[in-house]
Formats: C-alpha cells, structure tokens, sequence
C-alpha cells in the first residue's frame, strides 16, 4: 500500500516514515498542501491540518473532489465541531495527538480494507427496485441513472443493502463504516444519510427508525 504523508513537522514525519516503512508501507512524503496537491495518486492519504501554507480542510475538499482517495486527517484539534466538518467534507477517519502508533496503523488498515471493497465472492450485482448496485465496480444506479456517492455514501448504502428492510442500529453502522473504536459525534451518520437520500432521489429509500437506527426499503 502507497501512504502519502502530509506533514512539515520533521520531528513527527521522521519517526512517522520510519514506522510505516517498518510495516511494510510504501510511504513517502510532503510538507505542504500545495504539494498534497500536486502528488502522484496514492492508495490513502495521511493529512495534517497544520500546514504552513494551507488550511488542511481545503486540502481535504480538494483532494475529495477529485478522487475517491482514503484520507485519515492527523488533528490537534479534538473538539467536535472540527470532527464532523472534517467528516462532512470527505475524511474517512480522523486521530487526535498526541496518538499510538500501534493505533495508527491500526485505522490506516481498517479505511484502506473499506475502500478496498468486499470481497470477490460477494454478488456483484445487486439489484433492488430500480436500484442497481455494483459492489465490484462501486458503481450505483437508480432507474439506469448512475448516482455518484463518497465513498462514506457508497459503504453505507451497501451495509443496508446487505439484508433490505432489517434495521441497522446506529451503533452497527458507525461500527461497520467507520470504526469500531469511534468516539466522536454520530451526528456525521446523519448528515451522510441525507446525502445518500438526496442522491437516490427519494427519501423513502431510506427509513429512519427513531431512536434505533435504519432499514433500506424500496419505495412503493
């Protein structure tokens, strides 16, 4: 796997780089946003906000609005407004320093398996409706209309598709789409789920239980 690590702190990218390299990671790295920006295409992104030419949310949008890239966000900043704009603007996961390296690798290799994909002997094809989802390709229709969704949209649709019209509890899904160590906010599950709505075109799509969590339907 191919990490690019966006940090000018050489005290922390250091050690960081050799860490990663010990694991077997194929890691190099930047110091700027700028050339976050302009680096070859990787398999997940390791973003410090505190760039000096930079915010690193504008490095997060960019990067987001340009692939589908996985990207951890290295924060100082734990207070929950910051996690769920973070979130919001396409961070797969974030960690808040000081952290334990063991926990690091551990997320950056959860995310990468998420956005990897299920597995081969899984359906490709599924089809509910007029709803089309090919978990190969992540690629998702409705009525033969392709939807584009976030990576975040496109696991969480494919959770609820796993068994329609079973509810998923809140505390399953943030398990099974982010982390199964979250502590931050779930408000981020809610603004992802209107995301996933508005994109499929009809609410009814998508059935909140309240209190509980939801169930994938198809609309009558």
């Amino acid at each position: 796997m191919q990490l690019l690590v966006v940090e000018d702190d050489n005290s922390i990218a250091e050690p960081l780089l050799d860490g990663l390299k010990r694991e077997g990671f194929d890691t190099f790295r930047v110091e700027t946003g700028e050339a976050a920006l302009a680096a070859d295409p990787v398999d997940l992104v390791l973003l410090d906000l505190g760039l000096p030419d930079m915010d690193g949310k504008d490095v997060c949008r960019a990067l987001r609005d340009r692939s589908d890239v996985p990207i951890i966000v290295v924060t100082a900043r734990g207070d929950e407004i910051d996690r769920v704009v973070l979130l919001e603007l396409g961070a797969d996961d974030y960690i808040v320093k000081p952290f334990g390296f063991r926990e690091l690798v551990a997320r950056i290799r959860a995310v990468h398996r998420r956005s990897s994909g299920n597995s081969g002997s899984e359906d490709a094809e599924q089809r509910l409706g007029e709803l089309v989802i090919d978990r190969r390709a992540r690629h998702v229709s409705v009525g033969g209309r392709q939807i584009m969704l976030t990576p975040k949209e496109f696991d969480l649709l494919t959770l609820l598709a796993e068994d329609p019209g079973a509810v998923r509890t809140r505390e399953e899904i943030m398990d099974e789409v982010w982390d199964p160590h979250w502590y931050g906010p779930t408000k981020t599950l809610d603004v992802h789920m209107a995301s996933l709505r508005k994109k499929l075109g009809d609410p009814a799509w998508i059935i909140t239980i309240r209190g509980v969590g939801f169930r994938l339907d198809v609309p009558a």
